[in-house]
């Protein structure tokens, strides 16, 4: 029993001591990770703005378009609807200030001054009568904020359907609603494919809505009186006309 040694190394100690370091390591580790975290977050918040920042333009999601040669191509070929508030009502349809998408926080940081700026929208398939353009002055107030889906550009000059909001369901639109009232005839849907699924179900609704008007006698449509008839019958008359140029010559 004397030969045996008077300490015997303990087993566990030696795996307690080996694991120290191991330990140290990862509580450093963890501390770093702490101290740092409000770091990390801001940069991942910074670089997802900087990705939504991106995608945004690229898309041009918030560009304040000032002329129709601003608009890229492909919004025109995927007949894209922009919002806008109505300037004024033209001879040819209505200028109409375009009101990008608004993003909370980043659009005043992005939006770029720029002059005052007005887009030529003009009424898709339809030939506006001068009860019509009365009409729109009527209903479309300055401000006023629309919908026009982009049908086609010629120069400067959007073709387009316009809709306004009729309470909180229901939109209104205003090529449609101009051709149910008499106060324009339909005229073909340049810029469309006519063959295009689009195409037929737009003209249906015009064509219905001219249908609709011609049948109830309203505007454009609306029959004369007896009256009226009667003097538009002896002005054609051709006995009357010569008549006439004889009264002139004497």
């Amino acid at each position: 029993m004397s030969d045996l040694p008077s300490s015997t190394e303990n087993p566990l100690n030696k795996t307690k001591g080996e694991d120290e370091p191991n330990s140290n390591i990862i509580s450093i580790i963890s501390q770093i990770a702490d101290d740092h975290l409000t770091v990390v977050k801001n940069v991942s918040t910074g670089l997802a703005i900087v990705g939504i920042i991106i995608l945004a333009r690229s898309i041009k999601l918030i560009t304040k378009f000032g002329a129709a040669s601003e608009i890229p191509a492909r919004f025109i070929e995927r007949n894209v609807s922009l919002r806008g508030r109505v300037h004024r009502v033209t001879e040819s349809g209505l200028k109409v200030e375009h009101v990008p998408i608004n993003i909370p926080l980043l659009s005043p940081l992005l939006k770029k001054r720029q002059p005052e700026a007005f887009l030529d929208v003009r009424l898709a398939g339809v030939e506006l009568s001068e009860e019509g353009h009365a009409w729109l002055r009527q209903q479309l107030r300055p401000t006023e904020t629309v919908w026009f889906r982009l049908i086609r550009r010629e120069a400067e000059v959007l073709d387009c359907l316009v809709s306004v909001s009729r309470g909180v369901v229901f939109n209104t639109c205003v090529n449609e609603e101009l051709l149910r009232l008499g106060l324009g005839r339909t005229v073909p849907l340049v810029g469309l494919h006519h063959q295009s699924r689009l195409y037929w179900r737009l003209h249906k609704r015009l064509l219905k809505a001219e249908i609709r008007a011609e049948k109830k006698g309203k505007g454009l449509w609306k029959e004369k009186g007896l009256r009226e008839r009667a003097t538009e019958a002896i002005s054609s008359n051709a006995v009357v006309r010569l008549f006439k140029k004889i009264f002139k010559w004497t």
